[in-house]
């Protein structure tokens, strides 16, 4: 018996732990006091993204189908390096004032718009949590690498040649 997977259902279950991972950290920032850095800021707005384009995919055929996988794969390695830079580098540092993850949630506005999404609250050295004794951003760079390797597969079945079935 051969499992038929789907690539419009992996890529709206991508979607789902995409926007998931966005209601968890709203989970911990409001229930548990986990506030957002900046880093956290923009790491939610990649989630967004690569869901809302993995939903999409998912809708999709095609070469539109492609484009869509294509652009979420791009943004959950943007999802890696962020986790990896929060992680390495900004989770050492005392302020993330003008950080490029401070700059880029500025100038789109978002923490005007959806402050209560958007609005980073803390500096990235009060950021540094863990859950399970394992940093936030350690468990974010994960879910962007499972998604990526998701992802990456949903484009290799897009793009190969069908089978007579």
């Amino acid at each position: 018996m051969r499992i038929r997977i789907r690539i419009a259902q992996v890529l709206a279950i991508i979607g789902v732990l995409s926007l998931g991972a966005v209601g968890m950290a709203l989970l911990a920032q409001y229930e548990f006091g986990m506030e957002p850095c900046p880093w956290c800021v923009l790491q939610r707005l990649i989630y967004i993204v690569v869901g809302v384009l993995a939903l999409l995919g998912a809708v999709l055929t095609g070469t539109p189908r492609r484009v869509a996988v294509v652009l979420a794969l791009l943004g959950t390695l943007c999802g890696i390096a962020s986790a990896l830079w929060q992680q390495l580098h900004a989770i050492n540092e005392a302020s993330c004032d003008l950080s490029l993850a401070d700059r880029i949630i500025a100038r789109l506005q978002l923490d005007s718009l959806l402050p209560n999404v958007f609005e980073a609250r803390s500096s990235c050295a009060d950021a540094a949590v863990s859950v399970l004794h394992v940093p936030f951003a350690v468990w974010s760079c994960l879910l962007y690498v499972i998604l990526a390797l998701l992802l990456a597969w949903t484009l290799r079945a897009t793009l190969k040649p069908r089978t007579g079935f």
